[in-house]
């Protein structure tokens, strides 16, 4: 299923690895051994190593995909600092020979530096000169990414005595040796014929490879499970919603806690799979021996559907704690009870010990779509606050008694069309967010974007497998839509927010032009660095946001940066490339949103490295004249929202491909596109099990109706 494209030139001496020091006993050490005197190779991640990253022999690597397992994205390296970071430069880069978004956090061990591409595609780099070592490709089938709601991009690897662990876009989980890029073992850890996919990073811990899956939408019923680091053999498997009553048990870890899951759900909702996928947030206490499990949507989204009596809907939207060794439920907190507005709460999480009330607590802290910022007992789930920080038309508070949100009364998703903040585009995405114990800061990108909101009628709703099916209404009362998406798009806003968990006070923020910045990192050397939507590649000041120094990149570093030191010289790395997160402003750029190809940027200090020039953009193509009739422009309408909507942007605006300014070529062969698939290998794989040719037809000319709306205003400025 996969080959090796390049090995290693030099052997693992070359690629830079160093001694290890300073750390306790590792994994089976023989007694007496410890992991200064264990035997160094690549990617010698153990137990003992990740209990001690800041440790001398440790600090400089990024062995996790959060740093630590407490997922703060801190690290204590502070060669680079505020005093001296208006001298860096570009040290290397590498072309990831995709236009596609960037999401993945890369990982540093011992000098190599491992990276994932889309496709789940990775390479090893020596991490000081970035020459590749290896490359890996699964050969992911291109019609998973149909599957995937914001694209093929994965958000990381993982590390595990001398193996790279790849979770596939198709649900192969895939160790490589880390010497040498050749698979070790593989197994599947979904079944094939439902509309799972995986995008999120896996995580190990104490050798437990933690791996979730994607597809609430699409009409799965969402799991974690836990395999061996060694073989690949299944530990356990803990469900995130009830199945079918009358199947009885799953024989599975979650069997304890089914039954109680259920009686929070009516109706039939096992038909349509049920949601709560865990598609990204994972952390990890070894004190506690606790997996914290970040919950997603329901399926389909509109709880009147799945769920037509209400109820909590567990665990849908919830921060669920397992134990490590057996899966088994400990506690839970449910941050939205009857979720019907996709307030996924997969967002990235981050344990600390904080003073809170005069007495130390061990916590969790999460900023999910919904707008709030929780603080939980990470130890018991005990509610400890939630204040939120977007404007916020679903709750007015959470109650701190209860813990339970105050729903504001017309919130509730009805036939009627209401404008709602925030929305399914998130107040914070999956973009990660750091916790600085220097500063007792949290720093995340927030966004504001509004949305309209209203459900189908009865009649009209229709739940079709491996489609989104939302149960959400598009089309109804066009001018009505169009006066409230023009009050949708006047309010949108991006920021960098940095947030006080203990005050649950904004501290300072950094505003952006328009949503969309990247995931951040903070140091030692009170640094704050992120990428933004202007595409530049910026540290500010970690205390006070003060900008100290930024590098025009050409385009987006929507990932996780990371920092880490070879040779002693530190280094900070990120994955730039724009992509699944549409935002309503950049269509109205001057010239258009362009971009350059998705890239890995690396910096140091007095780096000079230079990026090749943007390449010249295309002019904007004036679409074919509307020939179709009210009735299939408003088919189409439907049809869009509920196949396309999610990868190419809400009417057909942003998103991965602006489908508006589609070249005439791509008119001609609309239908081979779609229905045969003859542009797979570019990740458009075909959708003729779900669209007949006539609704393919009725799509194109929802979108060549789309263009034509837009192009004349597009054209008279410049795009």
């Amino acid at each position: 299923m996969g080959k090796t494209l390049r090995n290693w030139a030099a052997g693992w001496a070359g690629a830079g690895a160093l001694v290890l020091a300073g750390c306790v006993a590792a994994d089976n050490a023989p007694v007496g051994t410890t992991a200064a005197t264990a035997p160094a190779g690549p990617a010698a991640v153990n137990t003992a190593r990740m209990r001690s990253i800041d440790a001398p022999g440790n600090v400089g690597n990024w062995m996790s995909h959060g740093r630590g397992w407490d997922e703060t994205r801190f690290s204590p390296l502070e060669q680079i600092n505020a005093g001296n970071a208006d001298q860096l430069g570009l040290a290397w880069f590498d072309d990831l020979e995709t236009y596609r978004g960037m999401q993945a956090t890369p990982l540093v061990v011992d000098g190599v530096l491992y990276n994932a591409s889309v496709f789940n595609v990775v390479t090893a780099y020596d991490a000081k000169t970035g020459q590749k070592l290896w490359t890996y490709d699964p050969q992911v089938a291109r019609e998973f990414a149909r599957l995937a709601c914001c694209g093929p991009s994965t958000r990381g690897i993982a590390a595990w005595n001398g193996k790279i662990i790849i979770a596939a876009l198709d649900g192969r989980l895939i160790a490589v040796d880390a010497k040498t890029g050749s698979k070790v073992w593989e197994t599947q850890t979904f079944p094939t014929d439902e509309a799972f996919s995986i995008t999120g990073a896996p995580r190990v811990y104490d050798g437990k490879v933690i791996i979730g899956n994607g597809g609430a939408d699409y009409g799965v019923r969402g799991f974690v499970s836990a395999w061996d680091a060694e073989t690949g053999a299944k530990l356990w498997k803990f469900y995130l919603v009830p199945g079918d009553p009358a199947k009885g048990p799953d024989g599975e870890a979650s069997d304890s806690v089914m039954q109680r899951a259920a009686a929070t759900w009516t109706g039939e909702w096992w038909k349509y799979g049920g949601g709560g996928t865990a598609w990204d947030s994972f952390a990890y206490d070894p004190e506690l021996n606790l997996v914290y499990i970040g919950t997603g949507n329901g399926g389909p989204h509109v709880q009147h559907f799945r769920s037509p009596q209400g109820g909590d809907n567990l665990f849908l939207c919830s921060i669920v704690a397992v134990d490590a060794t057996s899966g088994e439920y400990k506690w839970h907190y449910q941050m939205v009870p009857e979720e019907e507005w996709d307030y996924t709460c997969t967002q990235p999480m981050a344990l600390a010990d904080l003073e809170i009330g005069g007495r130390k607590r061990q916590v969790i802290m999460q900023a999910p779509k919904n707008g709030f910022f929780y603080v939980i007992d990470r130890a018991t789930g005990e509610f400890i606050s939630a204040e939120t920080y977007v404007p916020n038309t679903w709750a007015s508070s959470v109650d701190p008694v209860t813990g339970r949100p105050n729903v504001l009364p017309d919130a509730k998703i009805t036939t009627q069309l209401h404008l709602m903040s925030p929305t399914w585009m998130a107040s914070h995405s999956w973009n990660p967010m750091s916790y600085s114990p220097l500063t007792g800061l949290v720093y995340l990108p927030a966004q504001e974007q509004w949305d309209i909101y209203a459900r189908l009628p009865d009649d009209q709703f229709r739940w079709v497998p491996f489609r989104s099916n939302s149960g959400r209404d598009f089309t109804s009362q066009p001018e009505e839509r169009r006066r409230l998406q023009e009050i949708a798009n006047s309010r949108e806003k991006g920021y960098l927010l940095a947030w006080n968990p203990v005050t649950q006070k904004e501290a300072f923020r950094v505003a952006y032009p328009y949503p969309g910045s990247g995931g951040v990192l903070t140091t030692a050397g009170n640094l704050l660095i992120q990428g933004t939507i202007e595409k530049n590649f910026a540290i500010y000041r970690a205390d006070n946001g003060q900008l100290l120094w930024q590098m025009p990149v050409q385009n987006v570093g929507i990932a996780g940066p990371i920092t880490y030191m070879v040779d002693g010289e530190q280094y900070i790395a990120v994955n730039v490339g724009w992509g699944g997160s549409p935002v309503y402003g950049l269509s109205q750029i001057p010239g258009g949103f362009q971009h350059s190809t998705s890239r890995l940027l690396v910096f140091k200090l007095g780096g000079t490295a230079q990026l090749p020039a943007m390449p010249p953009p295309s002019e904007l193509p004036r679409p074919p004249f509307l020939r179709a009739g009210e009735s299939q422009v408003k088919e189409g309408q439907a049809l869009y929202s509920q196949t396309c909507r999610s990868c190419h942007g809400e009417n057909a605006v942003g998103g991965l491909k602006d489908l508006r300014w589609m070249t005439q070529a791509t008119h001609d062969d609309f239908l081979k596109i779609v229905l045969e698939g003859s542009r797979a290998d570019k990740g458009m794989a075909s959708f003729a099990d779900v669209l007949s040719r006539n609704e393919a037809e009725a799509i194109h000319a929802y979108l060549i109706a789309r263009a034509n709306e837009d192009w004349q205003d597009a054209a008279a400025q410049g795009k």
